[in-house]
């Protein structure tokens, strides 16, 4: 419901596409798909797919019409079949809606070119942390490189939660998440099962979570938040966001 909302992260997202540079192009990795094997998409017109059921109507109404990226893709493809990351399919496929509901608040004259990449969650963080890893030179190319997904993503939770301060659980993992970011320690992240706090609780499945991996390993082992929206809403859910600064790989 975000997508017809205007809350403080839509309101970042606004004000982060009227501020940051204007990309060439952009590449978005979203929750929403995931591959046994990497995949890039080549459409050259991007349908709007609404992966969910049971909203309101004007919900299904809404479209992102911007032009694709294949050569974007391709790119992407070479850098992670170069890194020995697993050879990459190519094919055509629309933007999901972990896609195109920041984009639509970020650049709604729909004048970017999107192309998306697939997550492979079985493997895991590591993996993409590596993925971004390859993919790091696209930013020196121009392109926006977007990890599409959430710091908690535990809904049974959040449809259980009565509304109040968010549960310690939810504050204590945030909290770690970014400690970790700010003081570089990718290798505690990567292990963040094992290390965070509440860890599995607030990913009870880990796909929400993954494409932080990709955009921090592009971003660089010295990456710094450029900047953030702290979101924890009154119940079980955060939807912070992170700009990171690229540093020296």
């Amino acid at each position: 419901m975000m997508a017809l909302a205007e809350c403080a992260t839509t309101q970042f997202f606004t004000t982060l596409g009227k501020e940051l540079p204007r990309p060439r192009a952009i590449l978005m990795v979203s929750a929403h798909w995931d591959t046994p094997q990497p995949a890039a998409s080549i459409s050259a017109q991007p349908e709007t797919i609404h992966d969910f059921y049971g909203f309101p109507a004007p919900l299904y109404e809404l479209r992102y019409a911007a032009p694709g990226a294949p050569d974007i893709a391709q790119r992407a493809a070479a850098l992670i079949d170069a890194a020995g990351l697993g050879v990459t399919a190519l094919g055509e496929r629309g933007l999901d809606h972990g896609a195109w509901t920041p984009l639509r608040f970020m650049y709604p004259a729909h004048d970017i070119p999107v192309t998306q990449l697939a997550m492979q969650s079985p493997l895991g963080a590591k993996h993409h942390y590596n993925i971004g890893r390859a993919l790091a030179p696209l930013a020196d190319e121009g392109v926006m490189i977007v990890g599409s997904g959430g710091i908690s993503h535990n809904l049974r939770e959040w449809r259980s939660v009565p509304p109040g301060a968010p549960p310690a659980w939810l504050t204590e993992f945030v909290a770690w998440v970014r400690n970790a970011i700010v003081t570089g320690d990718h290798a505690a992240l990567i292990d963040y099962v094992a290390q965070a706090p509440h860890a599995i609780r607030n990913h009870p499945t880990d796909e929400h979570f993954l494409p932080l991996f990709v955009a921090l390993g592009a971003a660089g082992t010295n990456a710094k938040i450029a900047r953030e929206l702290r979101n924890e809403t009154d119940h079980a859910l955060s939807l912070d966001s992170y700009v990171f600064d690229a540093g020296v790989a």
